[in-house]
């Protein structure tokens, strides 16, 4: 008896997708109702131009897009800040 994959790894899911189909595993399939993912909110900000140039650069020197670095760095400083008599 086949079974849908349990593993979070991509290369592995795909690989199984590549020779299963989706009708096999019929009596195995829940319907969800609610939403799975979340859609992240956008905000949008306003940079100097030599700002977006170093941030540019540095997201380069990361390998990550701009939006990404930008990302770490506001979670980084919200965790970061959670024990502030400011924070709430």
């Amino acid at each position: 008896m086949k079974h849908l994959p349990t593993t979070d790894s991509i290369s592995e899911l795909a690989a199984f997708w590549q020779v299963h189909d989706l009708t096999d595993f019929e009596d195995e399939l829940v319907e969800i109702s609610e939403p799975v993912f979340q859609r992240a909110e956008e905000v949008s900000i306003r940079l100097a131009s030599e700002d977006i140039s170093a941030l540019r650069r540095r997201a380069r020197r990361e390998h990550l897009s701009e939006a990404d670095l930008i990302s770490r760095w506001v979670h980084e400083r919200l965790r970061g800040n959670e024990n502030s008599p400011t924070s709430r």
